[in-house]
């Protein structure tokens, strides 16, 4: 597992983590804003009459209605990058991440304004009857581009499992098992035979479900998030006010928070807002694909309405939530996981400036600091080093109490191998007290209000609501993927492979998950942007027609009458 991590954290540092990619994601994004003329803002209302079925004609092709095709997509987006994702830009990038996962947002919603009717108007009806649509319909039909198709649909099938199955129900594992003490691999195996039984059911079934859930769902959890806000009312100006004076310089230290530069803060932002919006990415468009419309504009403004309500909205919550309860700054009693500890030599102390200048330094890349990683043998009685010239950092903090354990005892006799800040033998467990992330940060955000430790029940339910609803909407996006590069045929195996990775990811370590899943984002994004830039004038072109005839009160005519009738699919 430490090989696949380090290579995973490789492909990461080239593609997601690299000094360009935020700014292309965001440069696409302002480009198609100032372009279209700020769609986001003017188009906002009538997205809204829109997605209430306003402008619905039965006789219109397609599987779902607009509000179920909006509900599967944001079942896709409102996931565990609300939750976790959040709090993991937040124990990285500090306050000033949550301000540029707003402006992934807002230029997000512009974004996915332009992929969804761009796939939406070069979507197909498969052989089995069903719609099916995305960027590779686009990049095949329009581009003449079948290899940057066939890629994108690859990349789709890669992030099914890296976003939409593995990180939701790692996620809820570890959740269930620190609110309600389940066993992870239990409640992998309940929840991996429900996922099979509601994906079986096709689009109309995802659909009818998610429908339902998402609204229920976001209803509860922002319900709990406004009982800790309340609670700390006279935290959220300075959380504010630190979100927003951090922005452009990086977050300072606090706690034992050690601070995180400004590069660290925009790319760790951008990263987790795309993460949890996917505007860009291609993945929304497949869902909208299957909406009952004649008019590939009228389904693009709905998809404006995804990133507002997932990042603007739900996003901010739990930012604000983390922030105001003050818990991102304070070190909690934790399990170390192996991916996010090294072993450094000396002591170190976060109160000494000097060596918080360094581990800073360290920590946010910077090639002049003195911090060395330890390699030696440790000796160990009862749990407790005997040999003290080590210092653990764990989740960007200082260990505290360290305990050495192996299976689920932590007193531990004998000699711990440390090679290059790590330990030799992965059975040794490492236990104490450090700053936490993820779902287990947003956990503990939530029992500092009105519910008190009660409030830890609402993220788990929350988080269980929103991660699986998310690997439903990400099965079916893979498998519109399948059906593209093999036929409808390959989607039964895929499904199957889906529910087992399912199932797995349950109880394997959660920062691998998630490296995964920032890995098959970049990878799946970048050909996407490639294609609506290289569409920019055919969709001015399009929206510009369709208002001539919305507000000339003709007929929408179908785009789909304008290009080559959906060519057979084996």
């Amino acid at each position: 597992m430490d090989a696949l991590g380090s290579f995973l954290d490789s492909l990461d540092a080239m593609l997601g983590g690299s000094w360009w990619f935020p700014y292309v994601l965001l440069g696409v994004g302002f480009f198609f804003t100032v372009y279209l003329k700020f769609p986001q803002i003017r188009y906002f209302k009538h997205a809204c009459r829109v997605v209430t079925g306003k402008y619905d004609k039965k006789s219109l092709e397609g599987d779902t209605t607009h509000f179920q095709a909006l509900s599967t997509a944001l079942s896709g987006t409102v996931g565990t990058g609300n939750i976790g994702g959040v709090a993991l830009a937040i124990s990285i990038g500090g306050p000033a991440a949550l301000f540029w996962m707003w402006m992934t947002a807002f230029f997000g919603m512009t974004t996915k304004f332009v992929e969804v009717t761009l796939s939406h108007k070069y979507r197909v009806k498969t052989e089995d009857g069903t719609m099916a649509g995305g960027p590779m319909y686009y990049m095949d039909r329009r581009l003449n581009m079948k290899w940057l198709a066939v890629l994108f649909a690859i990349a789709t099938v890669i992030s099914s499992f890296g976003t939409g199955s593995l990180p939701q129900i790692n996620n809820i594992a570890q959740g269930m098992e620190a609110t309600f003490g389940f066993e992870r691999m239990a409640t992998g195996a309940v929840l991996s035979i429900l996922l099979a039984l509601v994906i079986l059911g096709g689009i109309k079934r995802i659909a009818a479900i998610t429908s339902k859930v998402v609204p229920v769902m976001a209803a509860v959890y922002i319900l709990g998030a406004f009982a800790v806000i309340f609670y700390n009312i006279e935290n959220i100006a300075p959380s504010f006010a630190a979100v927003f004076t951090n922005a452009f310089s990086g977050s300072a230290a606090a706690g034992g928070f050690l601070g995180a530069s400004f590069a660290y803060a925009f790319n760790r932002g951008v990263n987790r807002g795309l993460f949890s919006n996917e505007a860009g990415q291609g993945s929304a468009p497949i869902a909208h694909a299957s909406a009952k419309a004649d008019e590939p504009v009228s389904e693009g403004m709905v998809s404006i309405l995804e990133p507002f309500i997932d990042t603007i909205i739900i996003c901010t919550l739990t930012g604000l939530v983390i922030l105001s309860s003050g818990v991102w700054t304070e070190k909690f009693e934790t399990e170390f996981e192996r991916s996010s500890m090294t072993f450094i030599k000396g002591n170190y102390d976060e109160s000494n400036d000097a060596d918080r200048s360094e581990l800073y330094k360290y920590l946010n890349g910077y090639s002049d600091h003195k911090v060395e990683e330890y390699s030696g043998t440790i000796q160990v009685v009862q749990g407790i080093a005997v040999n003290k010239d080590f210092t653990v950092l764990h989740s960007r903090s200082i260990g505290e109490d360290i305990r050495f354990g192996i299976s689920d005892s932590h007193q531990y006799t004998g000699v711990v191998e440390i090679e290059s800040g790590m330990p030799v033998d992965p059975s040794i467990s490492i236990q104490g007290k450090s700053l936490v992330h993820s779902a287990e940060l947003t956990t503990k955000a939530f029992t500092r209000g009105y519910f008190g430790d009660s409030g830890k029940y609402i993220v788990s339910i929350g988080l269980l609501l929103f991660a699986f609803s998310t690997a439903i909407a990400w099965s079916y996006y893979g498998d519109r993927a399948m059906t593209y590069l093999l036929g409808p045929r390959s989607v039964m195996p895929y499904r199957v492979f889906y529910v087992a990775g399912f199932f797995w990811a349950s109880f394997a370590d959660t920062t691998l998950i998630w490296k995964l899943a920032a890995v098959g984002i970049v990878v799946m994004t970048l050909p996407n942007l490639f294609g609506i830039m290289v569409l920019r004038k055919e969709m001015k072109e399009t929206v510009d027609d369709y208002w001539e005839k919305f507000e000339n009160g003709k007929d929408q005519a179908s785009d789909s009458d304008k290009i080559e009738k959906s060519r057979d699919f084996q």
